[in-house]
């Protein structure tokens, strides 16, 4: 029989087993945020803000930054028209003194006047030579590329002194075969096998004694050319040579020429397979990529409305694009004539003169009695005098008389022999070599 509990002794019961699941669960609770705050206390980033407190609170130990000056401070510049090198050197942060040193060095090994406009210049300052002006005057050296191969350098040595020399980089070189058939013009043909355009330029001016360009060139025609390719370290093309060899097919007809430089005579110029020159007295289109819009003869005046007779012939073409000199010569006139316009006449020999008509400008430079070779530029295409529209009028003059310069017969060019012959030939053989080798490639 189960005795009763009075009830004084229930409600003591009912607190004992109260407090003792209170203590109970305040204990396990205890425990389990103490592991929790152990296992936050080890964290990484927990130690990596108490490091960066423990930083904050002692600042007297943590090393100051040292901030270092650059290793190298150079400048590159391009020369604008009008500039002197002073004025480049001076206007860069080199005083006076250093330049005027500078300059007298370079002077030993360059001619300053062959100093093109857009060329880039260089300068490298010392980093010892920063003023209160916050820029680094001192030069340490200074450079710029002579032609692809070689390095103009100016360095300053130990005693402030400066010193030239001519460096000369390290290249690859190889040879390029390129060929392409004609469906439309030679222009988009060799533009389409990525021919370089200077060197389109110079398989036209190569044609040029023997080629029609507007009437001979038909769909199927064919070209190509040998020319050599140089290469710098990263593998960037930096040159291109002049064509070596170049071929142009015109209706199954070869037309072959090779470049040969004389030893004698240090002349350069290009020849077919029997040593005889390209060259002929006269160039027939002294402009390049022209349209000849009109021909020598009878002709209805565009602008006088009558038929009158046209003694030249004319090249459109856009405006500034360069006129070449026809063949060497001696400027016999230049400037402003009558309907012609900015004008220009070269005396060739005793029997041709050729005359240009129209220009725009002419080349910086010319004047009467000075010498010119064939291809070189003498002016620009323009409109001035009466004219419709920007073109060059060209004339040929033999013995006096206006000839149509399509049609004049041109005595050719000089003819290899003896030892310059056999010498140019063995050349030949060893280009068809390397064409062969090129095409295996």
């Amino acid at each position: 029989m189960l005795r009763q509990i009075p009830p004084i002794g229930v409600f003591v019961l009912w607190l004992t087993v109260l407090f003792g699941v209170t203590f109970f669960s305040d204990d396990v609770f205890y425990k389990s945020q103490k592991k929790s705050l152990d296992t936050f206390a080890n964290d990484p980033i927990e130690k990596k803000i108490h490091e960066t407190q423990q930083a904050n609170l002692e600042p007297d130990l943590v090393t100051p930054k040292v901030i270092e000056k650059p290793k190298n401070i150079i400048k590159h510049f391009r020369v604008k028209k009008g500039d002197t090198l002073m004025k480049v050197l001076t206007s860069n942060g080199v005083d006076k003194k250093q330049a005027a040193n500078l300059i007298a060095a370079l002077k030993t090994i360059y001619d300053l006047r062959s100093l093109p406009i857009d060329h880039q210049l260089s300068i490298h300052f010392s980093t010892d030579s920063y003023n209160a002006n916050n820029k680094y005057n001192k030069v340490k050296s200074f450079s710029f590329l002579k032609n692809y191969k070689e390095r103009i350098f100016v360095s300053r040595d130990t005693t402030g002194n400066f010193t030239s020399e001519i460096k000369i980089r390290s290249l690859k070189t190889k040879d390029v075969y390129v060929e392409g058939k004609i469906s439309s013009s030679l222009y988009e043909a060799a533009l389409s096998q990525r021919m370089p355009l200077k060197l389109l330029m110079e398989l036209i001016r190569i044609y040029s004694f023997d080629v029609d360009f507007q009437r001979e060139i038909q769909r199927g025609d064919s070209f190509s050319i040998l020319f050599k390719q140089h290469w710098n370290a990263d593998g960037e093309i930096v040159h291109n040579d002049t064509i070596e060899w170049a071929k142009l097919t015109l209706s199954g007809k070869p037309l072959e020429y090779a470049k040969y430089t004389s030893p004698k005579s240090n002349h350069t110029d290009y020849y077919n397979r029997e040593g005889k020159s390209v060259k002929k007295t006269l160039m027939r289109t002294p402009v390049d990529g022209a349209r000849l819009s009109s021909r020598f003869g009878k002709r209805k005046h565009p602008i006088l409305g009558f038929t009158k007779m046209h003694r030249g012939v004319d090249f459109a073409a856009p405006k500034g694009t360069p006129i070449m000199a026809a063949g060497d010569g001696v400027i016999e006139a230049v400037g402003r004539k009558g309907n012609y316009g900015k004008y220009i006449r070269i005396r060739h020999n005793s029997t041709y003169k050729t005359a240009y008509g129209h220009l725009s400008r002419y080349k910086r430079g010319l004047k009467k009695g000075k010498r010119v070779k064939q291809g070189t530029i003498i002016g620009y295409v323009g409109s001035t005098g009466r004219s419709t529209g920007p073109h060059l009028h060209y004339e040929v003059i033999k013995n006096g008389k206006k000839t149509n310069p399509l049609s004049v017969r041109l005595p050719a060019g000089d003819t290899l022999k003896d030892n310059e012959l056999k010498i140019f030939l063995n050349q030949l053989t060893s280009i068809d070599g390397r064409i062969q080798k090129a095409l295996a490639d």
